[in-house]
């Protein structure tokens, strides 16, 4: 087996050990491929971003005006079992939470996403502010209030955005507040330092 896809296969087992209750419970499934990545269908990062808070603070990506924006508690609390991840609470509900967390193993982005593509339950691709994102997930859990989001923040980096609504108007349109925060993440990551 190729080393890259060990690198991928092994996040994929930690990962899906995880339950599905609780803020820890928001973690990315990574896609499990063992070919290289396929560049035809799949789109670039127009420039790449800084990564440097999204894999070592996953909680700076947000400030408490973005956060107050998009109706999140700030600070975000770090949450961090196999991957480095920020949890955010809403201000309306404990019951509702969004996750962010980059997927570093994966050497080509949100390319692997789109390699994985007839795996996922779904896969409804889409853009962020101009960077390529997916709507993806081996599971649908998008009536219960989770959906995952991706976002291609440089050609080798992917982080997801993934809502865990418990309560409230949200619950039906979790994928809309996956929107909603990627696109304040972006443009965060996107304003000059």
């Amino acid at each position: 087996m190729p080393h890259r896809a060990i690198r991928v296969v092994a996040v994929g087992a930690a990962l899906s050990l995880l339950t599905a209750c609780g803020a820890e419970a928001a973690k990315p499934t990574p896609p499990q491929s063992s070919s290289p990545p396929s560049t035809a269908s799949s789109p670039k990062v127009p420039a790449p971003l800084p990564t440097t808070d999204l894999l070592n603070d996953p909680c700076n990506v947000l400030n408490a005006a973005e956060t107050a924006q998009i109706g999140l508690a700030y600070p975000g609390r770090t949450v961090q079992e196999t991957l480095r991840s920020c949890a955010w609470t809403s201000s309306g509900s404990k019951q509702n939470f969004v996750h962010i967390t980059a997927l570093p193993q994966n050497d080509h982005g949100i390319s692997d996403i789109y390699d994985m593509k007839a795996q996922q339950a779904y896969f409804e691709p889409t853009s962020i502010e101009g960077y390529p994102a997916v709507f993806a997930d081996t599971q649908d859990g998008r009536s219960s209030g989770t959906c995952t989001l991706w976002v291609g923040v440089t050609n080798q980096l992917a982080a997801s955005v993934i809502p865990q609504i418990g309560t409230g108007r949200n619950k039906t349109n979790p994928c809309g507040v996956a929107q909603q925060v990627a696109t304040v993440m972006i443009k965060h990551l996107k304003a000059p330092a």
